[in-house]
């Protein structure tokens, strides 16, 4: 069934607590920003299977030197925060130093096409910059609220944990680099499309 009515009084259950827990906490708060980030992602990936988004500096099989498609990234980013759901939630699971660098990778590669950025931009474009910017910003409110959870275990730690999660380092660092994964992408995009991005003038 699609509903289980066990929520209907506001509350919800993770693996780190017996007891249901509001959905207002900081916790539920915090795993809700994740689904939405990670279902936002389902559209930038569609969107950018369909305009052949590509990193030409990864391949997905050197000895045939096929570029990396976008979407297959976010694909895998999506999987990753399934991760950092479930290890919000209690699981006995965390993202890797290696899904780290596979992302810092992925930053690396798309900064050495584009000219230096040195400014803020406009957002527009390419629909998929615009999106990917979009993206960006729902990706940075999920890490204030993965943060506020891992505060919150912080200052408990003297306390009863009941219900506190314990964020790890990885984790914290990999969604403070997913921002900056989809901040690439969107100046790819553009920069792709032959567009010339607008710095704010401050006027």
């Amino acid at each position: 069934m699609l509903y289980t009515r066990k929520g209907d009084n506001g509350t919800t259950k993770t693996f780190s607590c017996d007891q249901r827990i509001s959905k207002s906490s900081i916790i539920a708060e915090a795993l809700g920003s994740l689904d939405e980030i990670n279902s936002f992602l389902g559209l930038c990936k569609v969107k950018a299977k369909k305009e052949k988004l590509d990193l030409k500096g990864l391949a997905l099989s050197p000895q045939k030197g096929e570029a990396l498609a976008v979407d297959e990234i976010v694909h895998d980013i999506q999987k990753n925060l399934f991760i950092i759901q479930a290890e919000l939630a209690g699981a006995s699971m965390s993202i890797d130093e290696e899904k780290l660098k596979e992302i810092e990778n992925i930053v690396d590669t798309i900064e050495k096409e584009l000219p230096p950025i040195k400014s803020f931009f406009i957002s527009g474009g390419t629909e998929l910059a615009s999106l990917f910017d979009v993206a960006r910003t729902i990706s940075r409110r999920a890490e204030r609220r993965v943060i506020a959870v891992a505060d919150s275990y912080s200052a408990e730690v003297s306390k009863d944990k009941e219900g506190k999660v314990e964020i790890k380092a990885s984790t914290k660092a990999y969604l403070n680099r997913l921002s900056s994964v989809l901040y690439a992408f969107a100046r790819l995009s553009n920069f792709r499309a032959g567009i010339t991005e607008e710095s704010p003038d401050y006027k």
